[in-house]
Order: C-alpha cells, then structure tokens, then sequence
C-alpha cells in the first residue's frame, strides 16, 4: 500500500504548536512514513523552524496538486499577519487562524484529498473568541463535516486506549447520565478506534462508577442494574470485554497490557490514571469521526512558548497513530 497523505496544522500561533510540527517533521522516519502537506501560513512554518532552530524546507503547492502530492509540501493559507501573532497570548487573531486552517484540513480530508488530519495544540479561549461556537474542537469538527453520529474524544498512551460514558459534566451529574445505551456506545467507539489503528481483537475493560465496584450494592446499583448488563451485550456481539472492574486497580491490569482499552464512567476516572501513566507521549484522537484526526494530548504550553522547549513524544507518538488509522481508512474508504 502506497503511504498515506496526512494534512498536519499548526495549531495556536501564540503556543508551542509550530514549533512543535517543525521538530516532527525532522525527526527520523517520520517523511518516510506519510506524503505530508502542511496546511497554513508560510511564515507560521518558517516560525517553528526559527523557535525549534531546524530546517522546513517545503516546496508550496495548489489544491489542485494535492491528489498527485508526493513528500513533503505546503499548502499556503493567508489566516494571520505576522505581526497580530503575540507569543504566549491568548489572541482572536491566534483563535481565527486555528479555526480557517482546522477548516481547510477538514475541506480536503471530506474531498479525499488527503487520508487523515494531525493538529498542533490549539487554545480554547482563543478559539472561542474567534467564534468556536462548540464545546470543544471535537464537536466543532463534527459540526463543520456534518456528522451526527456518535463520536468522543479518545485519549490514547502507547498502546493504551480510553473512552468515557460521561464527559464534560459536574460530578453531581455522572450518576443519573450513566446508561446502558452510553456505556456500549463507548465500548463500541474504543473497539473500532482500535481495529481502525490494526488492532483486530481489542480487549476492553470497563471501570466500575462507585467504589469496589458497588460491592454487590452495598456502594450503589448501577454496576448490577447498568453495568453488567451493557457488558454482556457488547459480550453477545462478540467483543473481548470485561468488567465492571474497581477502578483503583483497573489502571494496574492497563499498565500490566493485559486490556487494550478502558472505558470509564467519568472525565477525571481516565484522565489522572493515563496522564500519570505518561503525560508527555498523551495523544487525543477524535474518536467516532468519519476521517481519522489526531493532535498531542497536551495544551499551547505558553509558559514555554518560543523558548525550543517543547517535548516533540506526543506529536510523533500523535502522527505514528494517524498513520496508521489513515492507512486503514483509505482501505475501508476505497473498498
């Protein structure tokens, strides 16, 4: 199979994003393993390599080129002048450039132009400012394809994978938001993320909402009344799938790599246990999605902004990932 071509997007100006994709695409391996082009501003390219202090040599060319693109290339993009552009800032200006880049990508992954899309840490507030109009990036994308199907977002260490039945909720309202019909939705988005990236028999294990797993109900039903039954569902379809198990010890069976995935119930129940585990290599994949899309866990870092201090793991760790899906969504696709 033929390499797959990867639209990658600078991110947030004013943080660590440009620097960040200059330090990947000069490190080893990494423009043999995808047709690149990059999608943005030339002076923003040309920022990173001065901050990362690395060549980006990159011959520009036309949307209409990109079906026959080979290499490395650029796609120029007029979002931002270079003097709106204020390191370590929260800016419109920054917030806007995401946005038109992001759409751009989004454009050409919907023509089929390219295979799958990697982005630089975007900043929320700056986005927002700019007219985000959506929780997060994930459902803006959705927003923007026009995709109503199920989707989430995926945090992902190494080879680990974790989805979530609830989200971006207060605590108070986990409990009465935890269903059957959620919980299978993430097993099912954990187990097709997983076959998507060449995984063909995912094991998943699914944490438990109270402590020791509800201790047959002493600490609360929801594992015998909710739990149990939505994994023997996604059992009777023949997925590898356990639990409810503790979730103060489910992480230990995760690091051991005895399950490839874990769904649990609640943002901070994944979160600290995967960011403890190895923050610095921490990727989000827009699971559910239609195209495949990836970025580094971690946020702008303006504290470090424009210094070369910026840890290049989860990016690369972000676009080894992307490859992969991206072969197997252009197979799927062209089936």
């Amino acid at each position: 199979m033929s390499k797959p071509r990867i639209a990658i997007v600078p991110g947030d100006p004013s943080g660590i994003g440009p620097e960040l994709i200059a330090k990947l695409i000069n490190d080893e391996g990494v423009q043999d393993a995808a047709n690149i082009v990059l999608v943005g501003d030339s002076h923003l390219w040309q920022q990173g390599a001065e901050q990362a202090d690395m060549p980006v040599a990159i011959a520009t060319l036309s949307e209409d080129e990109i079906d026959a693109q080979q290499g490395l290339n650029h796609l120029e993009m007029d979002t931002i002048e270079t003097s709106e552009i204020e390191i370590s800032e929260v800016t419109v200006a920054g917030g806007r450039s995401s946005l038109r880049c992001l759409d751009k990508a989004m454009d050409l992954a919907q023509a089929g132009k390219v295979d799958g899309v990697l982005f630089g840490p975007f900043n929320k507030a700056s986005m927002t400012s700019a007219g985000l109009n959506a929780e997060d990036e994930h459902r803006y994308m959705a927003r923007y394809l026009g995709f109503e199907g199920y989707h989430s977002e995926i945090n992902v260490l190494d080879d680990l994978m974790t989805t979530r039945v609830t989200s971006h909720i207060g605590l108070k309202d986990v409990a009465e938001n935890i269903n059957e019909e959620g919980i299978l939705k993430a097993i099912n988005l954990a187990n097709d993320t997983l076959r998507r990236s060449g995984n063909t028999r995912p094991s998943i294990a699914v944490a438990a909402l109270n402590p020791h797993a509800g201790d047959n109900g002493k600490f609360g039903r929801e594992e015998i009344d909710i739990l149990e039954p939505a994994i023997a569902k996604a059992q009777a379809k023949q997925m590898d799938v356990t639990g409810p198990w503790p979730s103060d010890t489910v992480f230990l069976k995760a690091k051991r790599g005895e399950v490839d995935a874990v769904v649990t119930m609640y943002h901070d129940q994944g979160q600290i246990a995967i960011k403890l585990l190895g923050f610095e290599r921490g990727v989000t994949v827009a699971g559910g999605l239609p195209i495949p899309v990836a970025t580094p866990a971690h946020g702008t870092a303006f504290d470090i902004a424009g210094t070369n201090k910026a840890n290049v793991s989860a990016t690369r760790q972000a676009f080894d990932l992307l490859v992969r899906m991206s072969k197997n969504h252009r197979a799927e696709r062209d089936a």
